[in-house]
């Protein structure tokens, strides 16, 4: 464990007072920083060392009771670890966040990790504020993954909605989000996508939205839910006339922002759509954005009160290891160096889409255009004949190539009792297989130059076994 210690009054028979005075004098700056970062709660413009870090981390653990010298725990939760080991990888961190069923409320016996998840909240306002929301007056982060945090804000709704049991939702295969809805006892009308002019992709339907909120009753409709980020060709929801529809019919409109806080452009459509109509709440998972482990999501929205209910609806007290993780993570990027990541991001998204296109051409098959999916991009085999197209995918996993996907019409898959054709197109329409890939946030360009050079030469083998 850290102990601070008062070097300024060490005697000089230890050590001559100016040269003390030298070291102190170093020490200031880290002071300074932390001082800064306890009154202020922003992220820090650059970011720290892992030294300063792990220094401020001591320091909070040591105010938990559990690291408490003169201890004598009689309660049945003292935060007692039996493994050095875990001790150590949680930095003695071990009461958790929240209590009696309020994430945000504080706990007597751990001042040091109530300071730790109230500092983390207070970050990611700033940080999503500087992504382009800067109406969000409030989030916080729950310890569990994007799908279960959805849920709990369903739940966190009927208290407001008791006579609800519907909600309204724009296709997007992806199971965990389709559960999100069923898990918290609600009945999904499922509205498909619809395809345009304007592009290759898939967008809302913004006409069969307001068909359903005119049959239905009000009162039995709990929310919207719309989504940003997604797999291509699917494109980003139309969440600024979904927003305008939530406001004329008086409905909450939640956003699953899954990995779209990384991207300016999806937090800008929030952003307006929320100036324009209505936008309760919007979720955002920390691993896809933040690089961190899997396990944690952010609920924000522009009402502290709506934030807050959702916040008081967890059951008992939560882990502390998602907050320690984006803790640590946003101090060491700071604001600029977040800020860079999603800058690069965005340039090799549109580098990747370029290359893509030429390789596409020359082996027969073509990079549909989805202009407002900014992450992700769907390749079509157009003119090759694969035979087994999820094949190509595991052959490219076995190259080291991960995270693509291989989707082919045909698939009818069953979830909850709802059944979807066509399962992974987000359409019932049958249409060319595809491959997905994505850019986001900590992409490499040596992460794509490796994958076109692999994806072209099984392009390659492909062709040749057709001639």
């Amino acid at each position: 464990m850290y102990i601070k210690m008062d070097f300024s009054k060490i005697s000089e028979k230890l050590v001559p007072a100016n040269y003390l005075k030298l070291a102190l004098d170093s020490q200031k700056s880290r002071e300074i920083q932390v001082k800064e970062l306890l009154d202020k709660r922003k992220l820090p413009e650059n970011g720290w060392s892992d030294e300063l870090i792990e220094y401020v981390v001591h320091q909070l653990a040591a105010l938990d009771s559990n690291n408490f010298e003169h201890k004598a725990g009689l309660g049945e939760r003292e935060a007692r670890i039996a493994c050095g080991l875990v001790a150590q990888r949680h930095y003695r961190f071990g009461h958790g966040i929240g209590r009696s069923g309020d994430l945000l409320e504080a706990q007597p016996k751990a001042v040091g990790s109530t300071i730790l998840a109230q500092l983390t909240n207070a970050l990611l306002l700033d940080l999503i504020q500087s992504m382009g929301v800067q109406s969000c007056k409030s989030c916080f982060l729950v310890p569990m993954a994007t799908g279960m945090t959805l849920t709990l804000c369903f739940l966190s709704l009927r208290k407001v909605r008791p006579k609800a049991k519907h909600i309204l939702w724009s296709r997007i295969d992806q199971k965990s989000c389709f559960k999100s809805m069923t898990t918290a006892g609600f009945i999904p009308v499922i509205i498909n996508t619809q395809r345009s002019n304007e592009d290759e992709g898939l967008y809302t339907s913004i006409e069969e939205f307001q068909k359903k909120m005119e049959a239905l009753n009000k009162e039995e409709i709990l929310c919207i839910m719309s989504t940003t980020s997604c797999f291509a060709p699917r494109n980003c929801d139309n969440i600024i006339e979904l927003a305008e529809l939530a406001k004329k019919y008086e409905i909450p409109h939640i956003v699953n922002n899954a990995y779209g806080l990384q991207s300016t452009y999806y937090c800008h459509q929030i952003q307006q759509a929320q100036r324009t109509g209505r936008i309760d709440m919007f979720i955002q998972s920390t691993d896809k954005n933040l690089m961190v482990p899997v396990g944690g999501a952010i609920v924000a929205g522009f009402d502290e009160t709506t934030v807050q209910n959702v916040a008081k609806s967890y059951a008992g007290r939560a882990s502390s290891s998602q907050s320690l993780d984006v803790f640590m993570t946003l101090l060491s990027l700071g604001k600029t160096g977040y800020l860079n990541l999603s800058k690069a991001r965005k340039n090799l998204f549109m580098e990747l889409k370029q290359k893509l296109n030429v390789i596409s051409k020359q082996h027969g098959c073509k990079v549909l255009e989805t202009k407002s999916n900014r992450i992700s991009l769907a390749i079509t085999f157009e003119s090759l004949s694969i035979d087994e197209p999820t094949k190509f995918g595991s052959m490219l996993y076995t190259r080291g190539i991960s995270g693509t996907r291989v989707v082919a019409s045909g698939c009818t898959k069953t979830i909850d009792n709802f059944e979807f054709k066509n399962w992974g197109t987000h359409e019932d329409l049958v249409s060319l297989p595809y491959i997905t890939v994505a850019a986001s946030i900590g992409i490499t360009e040596e992460d794509i130059n490796i994958f076109l050079r692999k994806f072209s030469d099984l392009l390659k083998k492909y062709k040749e076994k057709e001639q």
